[in-house]
């Protein structure tokens, strides 16, 4: 998946719902971090999204507004 830009707030919460509707997951009263980490888990990767300070997922959409450095594995 390309790389988005860094969003944040209400613009990262509705990213992150479309992403959720485009892979079948009900994002009704989860919050930001528990919806990415659950879309992330349905897409194969890890569900880490803000849990970690370093994540080897390159290819990560979330990684912009993540936060965690990126490190090749």
């Amino acid at each position: 998946m390309a790389k988005e830009k860094f969003f944040k707030g209400p613009k990262l919460l509705s990213l992150a719902k479309q992403k959720a509707q485009q892979v079948g997951l009900n994002s009704d009263g989860l919050k930001l971090e528990v919806l990415v980490c659950a879309i992330q888990e349905k897409e194969g990767y890890t569900a880490c999204f803000r849990g970690k300070k370093t994540c080897p997922e390159l290819d990560c959409c979330w990684q912009a507004s993540c936060g965690a450095k990126m490190i090749a594995s």
